[in-house]
């Protein structure tokens, strides 16, 4: 199994900046990539951002491009999306995910095989 926790969530101001970190442990070298997931209330849980492990290849939801940037520290099993710009409309839950080495692509909810707990960011007007 692949154990991910999330940090870094909290209450911002719209413009503001946030980064968040998502630390992975077990058998992370079952995972191929880690993406970033995010779910407002009373919404379906929603693709942001993805990153591959070996590459760094990256991929970006269009809600979030040009404001979000994905990064990884292998060395640290570690993720980071950092926010920029941030809106109202980004307030969510955040999670982070590990997908294994299968064919489904990275903004697929069932690519994914571990999730975290989630971290809270909420962005007021």
């Amino acid at each position: 199994q692949v154990q991910l926790v999330e940090s870094g969530g909290g209450l911002v101001q719209a413009g503001g900046s946030l980064t968040l970190s998502c630390a992975a442990s077990g058998r992370t070298f079952s995972s191929y990539a880690l993406g970033w997931f995010r779910q407002a209330p009373g919404k379906e849980r929603e693709f942001a951002a993805a990153i591959r492990w070996n590459s760094g290849s990256t991929d970006y939801a269009d809600s979030v491009k040009g404001r979000f940037t994905i990064s990884r520290d292998n060395a640290k099993n570690t993720v980071y999306l950092q926010m920029n710009n941030l809106k109202p409309e980004d307030t969510a839950v955040y999670y982070c995910a590990s997908k294994g080495p299968n064919l489904r692509g990275l903004r697929y909810i069932s690519s994914y095989d571990y999730w975290g707990q989630g971290t809270q960011v909420t962005v007021s007007s």
